[in-house]
Parts: structure tokens; sequence; C-alpha cells
């Protein structure tokens, strides 16, 4: 077979190519377990599909930035690889579905011609790190966390401290207190804070949504901003250690921080500091002043025509560098074509400064553009039907796929939204200009669509009827939402009902909060001087199963009965390493640590060194059918299983990860005994194994 080749200049990313091909082809030999292939697809962009036998590919943008060059790039690929269309996501990623695992290589190769990255897009890994959109623009942040973000992302891209996590970490930073990039859900949120005359940032940790959720704990309320990269390397560090690794349901560092306590998780964070590859670190801030030399289009709009003035109110906002602005595009369920893309693309270049973001809401920000512009990138956006107004108001409301890729869902997610803005712009279509409620929509309790924080929440579920019949259903939870400076609240499970009787709810909330407000009153503050059983009474009829009808077990979008199809999802997936592949990995490990070493990075070598370890251990306590949840339970655990075979001294050996500074000295000494301790182990099992007699 013709080995697979790039074309990239970076050797690092061809490298990662290359292997990814090779292991692909080893898996479909039979050679690689299933599982582990699984893993190292997904930290790889690729995704299993509902639909057997193809991959969803998400395409990883660090705080949703994109070029115009790779916008375009991104349309190609998906062209020649995948099926036409754009989906953006809550995190501010690209993803597009159908493509076949065996072009996963040749399609990832193709966007690093223009450095998009697929890597650690999923998996167990540092997912891609999110930041306000308006960063760089917004006359109220303290200073552009951008540069913040995008060094975030690049240290710990290829890290080898979270490869192989026991589940994802998700990292965001907001701009200013609103919190738009919503840091109390995430492992860590950073907002951006000056303090006598120095930059630095206020850090929480330990959020998240999804079946259980958490709103994130106060870390600092200051941190110097040439710490904050190492705070986080040490977060990492712990997580990794002290993670579970069974149960993917209790498996974010969310449930590491409630099982061991914060004050507990802060004293492991200080013991990490000797160990970590920097002690400080400097991120060099990006200027505030745009380099733009656009173009001047001579289209004009008359004022008085309104639906360029409610754009303009709902959509269009000034930056702080004088005469620019920025439009936010409502892009409906986050889908788009690659043809319309395209357009807009050759339609726009030259007029709007070339920084594309995509928003957590699933839309796009223009930025730079001159006011004189304005009218034309209206005109522009009307021709190919992305001039709605109300781009962040309760008009927009954020879905996930749902049903219609995703393994994990239950019902559908897409078609109702449609169904339910519909119902918002007939029935109550002044709220095209309301900030303060946000609708949000996931196809299951995982909250990929964040309806956990939603002030109006759905996720999909299924319910049975008297005669036992399966019917599709929606939860309905209210009053969750953004307070600010890192504090939010989490919706509240109210009541579930039919899927089909979803519009109903919302006409039932909204006609009562507007018939019942006081003078101003916000929603939130509306569901708390009511109460939650107040909505339950409320929306009680709705739930009534004694006048069912037949439509009522057919999903929104489809014309089949409704049953429950629930696929593995694989975002969250968990590591079952057989104990061969499990020594594999740690030749791999123990050669990237020379290879580290060679290139004078001495944390990395040690870190690669200390992983080594921890798996033969693991490999030979799944010799001994041995269950383990963490690395520290393998790194105990070890020792009290083979003290008699190894000297039980084992864990003093691993454990010296974060007792040493990472000096050349250190990393030999520590390579050395961990080469030793895995030829023991692995002639240890040779000599366990009993070959039965023909």
């Amino acid at each position: 077979m013709q080995s697979f080749r790039t074309e990239l200049e970076n050797p690092i990313v061809e490298k990662d190519i290359i292997e990814l091909e090779k292991k692909i082809r080893l898996f479909k030999e039979g050679k690689i377990d299933e599982e582990k292939f699984r893993s190292l697809r997904l930290a790889r962009g690729v995704y299993g599909q509902r639909q057997q036998g193809v991959q969803m590919i998400r395409i990883k943008l660090p705080y949703g930035k994109m070029t115009f060059d790779q916008w375009r790039r991104i349309c190609d690929v998906c062209d020649k690889y995948s099926t036409g269309n754009l989906h953006f996501t809550t995190r501010q990623d690209i993803q597009i579905h159908y493509v076949s695992l065996d072009r996963t290589p040749e399609l990832w190769s193709e966007l690093e011609k223009d450095n998009v990255t697929l890597r650690e897009a999923c998996g167990n890994t540092v997912r891609n790190v999110t930041a306000s959109v308006t960063a760089g623009v917004d006359i109220n942040e303290p200073f552009d966390v951008t540069s913040y973000a995008h060094a975030t992302f690049e240290y710990f891209l290829r890290n080898p401290i979270c490869q192989e996590m026991g589940r994802k970490f998700k990292i965001s930073f907001s701009n200013t207190e609103d919190d738009t990039s919503l840091a109390y859900i995430h492992d860590l949120g950073f907002i951006p804070k000056i303090k006598d005359g120095q930059r630095g940032f206020k850090i929480v940790i330990g959020g998240g949504l999804g079946a259980q959720p958490r709103m994130a704990d106060v870390a600092y309320e200051f941190l110097p901003e040439d710490e904050i990269i190492p705070f986080a390397e040490a977060t990492i560090r712990v997580f990794d250690r002290n993670g579970e690794r069974n149960s993917r349901n209790k498996a974010r560092m969310k449930f590491l921080l409630e099982k061991m306590g914060f004050e507990t998780f802060m004293e492991l964070l200080e013991e990490e500091k000797t160990a970590l590859k920097n002690k400080k670190y400097k991120i060099n801030s990006t200027s505030d002043a745009p380099e733009l030399s656009c173009k001047e289009s001579a289209v004009t709009i008359n004022e008085t025509e309104k639906d360029f003035q409610q754009w303009k109110e709902t959509n269009v906002i000034g930056q702080k560098q004088a005469g620019l602005f920025g439009v936010f595009v409502r892009v409906p369920l986050g889908n788009i074509s690659t043809e319309i893309s395209r357009k807009i693309v050759d339609d726009l270049e030259g007029y709007i400064g070339n920084d594309i973001r995509v928003t957590i809401n699933q839309g796009l920000f223009l930025r730079n553009i001159p006011e004189v512009n304005l009218p034309y990138v209206y005109s522009v956006l009307k021709k190919y039907g992305f001039a709605e107004a109300g781009a962040n108001s309760i008009m927009n409301i954020t879905a996930c796929p749902g049903t219609d890729t995703c393994n994990l869902a239950i019902s559908d997610s897409t078609a109702v939204t449609k169904v339910l803005e519909q119902t918002l712009e007939t029935e109550f279509p002044e709220l095209v200009k309301n900030l303060d409620i946000s609708i949000k929509i996931s196809g299951c309790m995982n909250s990929c669509g964040q309806h956990g924080m939603a002030n109006i929440g759905f996720h999909g579920s299924s319910i049975r009827s008297k005669d036992k019949r399966v019917m599709p259903a929606l939860q309905v939870l209210l009053g969750g939402g953004t307070i600010g400076d890192g504090i939010g609240r989490a919706a509240e499970k109210v009541i579930k009902v039919p899927s089909k009787r979803g519009p109903e709810v919302l006409k039932y909330i909204m006609g009562d909060y507007k018939e019942n407000m006081k003078s101003e009153e916000r929603f939130n503050d509306y569901f708390d001087r009511q109460g939650k059983m107040y909505f339950y009474e409320l929306l009680k009829p709705l739930a009534d199963l004694d006048n069912l009808v037949e439509t009522d077990f057919v999903d929104w979008g489809r014309d089949e009965q409704f049953k429950t199809e629930i696929g593995v999802g694989e975002c969250a997936s968990v590591i079952v390493d057989l104990v061969g592949i499990l020594f594999l990995e740690c030749e791999e490990k123990i050669d990237n640590a020379k290879e580290a070493i060679a290139q004078e990075r001495y944390a990395d070598a040690i870190y690669h060194t200390y992983s080594s370890q921890v798996n033969a251990a693991k490999a030979l306590l799944l010799d001994k059918d041995v269950k383990v949840n963490t690395q520290m339970k393998v790194i105990a655990d070890f020792d009290e299983h083979y003290t008699v075979e190894f000297g039980g001294l084992i864990a003093e050996q691993i454990l010296q990860i974060n007792k040493n500074e990472p000096s050349r000295e250190f990393a030999l000494k520590y390579l050395s005994e961990a080469e030793l301790f895995l030829s023991n182990a692995m002639k240890f099992r040779d000599s366990k194994l009993v070959k039965t007699p023909l």
C-alpha cells in the first residue's frame, strides 16, 4: 500500500496526520482495539454519527475566529468531503457531517493549508478555547482577551498533560463582567480585571451543565496575567491524575471538586507548582487598533426603511474604535451552505475587517466595519437571507443537532426550534428587541444546546401514554441564566410535556409573563417571584395524557412513529484498554519522552514518562481484574497487589512527577527508572501467560 503523504510545511502537523492515517489502516486490519481507536480519532476531531459508517468532523476555531481565506478553505473541504452544509456550534466550532473515515486524514491535511486544525476538537482533551466574540472591540472591556485565549489554545494543543484525561476539559474567556462567554459553566473560566494598573483575571473553576449542572467556584478574584497559564496547567495536571476514569457520568472536573472539596483541590494545585513547565508565562497582548484598508461602498439605504432600522437596532454595535461597527448575523440553527458562504465572503471581503467570529449562539459576528459600509453589509446579508433582526434576542433560539445526527439524542431539537421561533414571531413580535430572555434546546439532558442555563430551556426526552406507547417529549426548564462576573444560575426542571405541545408551552409562559409581570420586571425575577410550582400548575394541562392524538407519537420533522434509539456518546467516551495495547502505548510514550529530551522539552518528557508508568501499572492490574477509576488509584493499588513482585515502592517512584523541577537531570533519571519498570512489568506478564497445548 502506498504511504500517505501531505504537502504541509509544519512537520509536527504532518506527523500527526500521517499517524492518523496509519492508525485507521491498523484499525481496519483488526490490529487496534475499537475503544482505543475511538479515543485516538476523537482527539483528532473525528466523531461517529448516529448514521452508521460516516463521521462528523469538528473543525476547531479558537475563540471562533476565522479569516476569509479560512472560511473559503472550510467550504472547499466541506464540498469535497461532506455535504455542502456548515454547522456552527455553541463551542464556536464548525461541524461537517457524513464524512468517510478513510478520507479524514486527507481532509485534515487540506484544512491545515490555511492553518485550520481538527486536533483535540473532540475526545477527553482540552476542547476549543472559547471567548467573547466582541473581544477587542467592546467599549466596556478592560482589555482585549483575544491574545490570552489564543496563548491558552496554543499552550495546551498537543500538550502531553491533556491527551488522555478521564473526560473533556473546557476553558472560556469573557471580556467583561457581563460574562458573555459563560465562565460559570466551564472547567476554567477567565474574566479580565485590572488591579493597581496591572492586568489579570478573575478565575472560576469546576462549572458544568449536563444532567447535574454545577456553577463554578471562585479560585481567584485576581490572578496576574502571567500566572494564568501556569494555574491552568496545574489544574489540568491535578484533574488528569485524580479524575474519575471509569464512570463517564462522574468524570468531569465538577465531580472531582465535589468529591474532594474545593480547599483540598486548591492544596493539590499548590503541590503541583514545583513540576510546572513555567512558573510564569508571559503573554504578548494584541493591539486594540485593527489594521484596515477597507473599500467604501456607495450603497445607501433610507434610514426610515423599517427592516434596516430594526436590524441596526438589534444586530449592530459600535466598537471602541471610533467610526467602526460590529454586526451580529443570525444563522438559523447554526446552518449555512457552502454556496451561500462563498457568496457572502466574495461580496464582503474588502468592505469589512478580515476577522469573522462564530458566536456561542451559533451565529456570526462581523467586525471592523466602517459606518459608511453598514448599508452595503445589510444589503449583502439580506440578499442571501441572513439579515433577520434579533440576533441576540429571544427570537434566536439555540439548539444542538439532536436526532438529526447525534448518537445521544432522544428526540428532535431542530425542527421544533423552527416552530418555536415561528410561534414567537407570530404571537410576540415585539420581543425581537428582548435581550433578557434566552431559549435553548438540547436533544437530550447533556445540554450541548446549553438548555441547563437558559431562562427557558427544553431538552429531548420521552414519555409513555396510558396504553404504554412511547412518544417524544420535552422537559421544560426555567430560571437559568447569567448573573455576571462569573456567577450564573442553573435552570430548574418544571414539567415534562409531549413534544408536539412545545409551542403551547411557549405561548403559556410568555403570555402569562406579558400579562402579569411588573413594570420592567425581568423574566428570572418574575420566575423567582411566582415560584416553580406556579409554572408547574400553569403548564400542567399540557402534560395531561388523556387527550392524545396520533400525531403526538410522531416527532417534529419526522413521518414515522417515534421510538427511542440512543447510541454510545463519543465526546464523553471512556477508554477501556486491553493489556497488550496498554503496553504498546507505554513504549510509545517512552519514545515520546526520549524525543522531548532531545528537543530540551523536559517537562513534556517527564509527563510522557509518568504516563508510561501509569499505563504499565494499569496493565498489570487489569491482568488481575482489579478495577481502578483514577490514576492515583492505579498507583496506590499497584503497590498493594504487587508488593512481593515489585517491592512495594512503585508509587513512590511514579509520584516523583510533581516533586522535582523539570530539569534534564531529573528527566533522564525518571526515564531510566520508567524504562526499567516497563521492562520488568512486560517480563512479569510474559512469565504469567500460560499457553494452552494444542
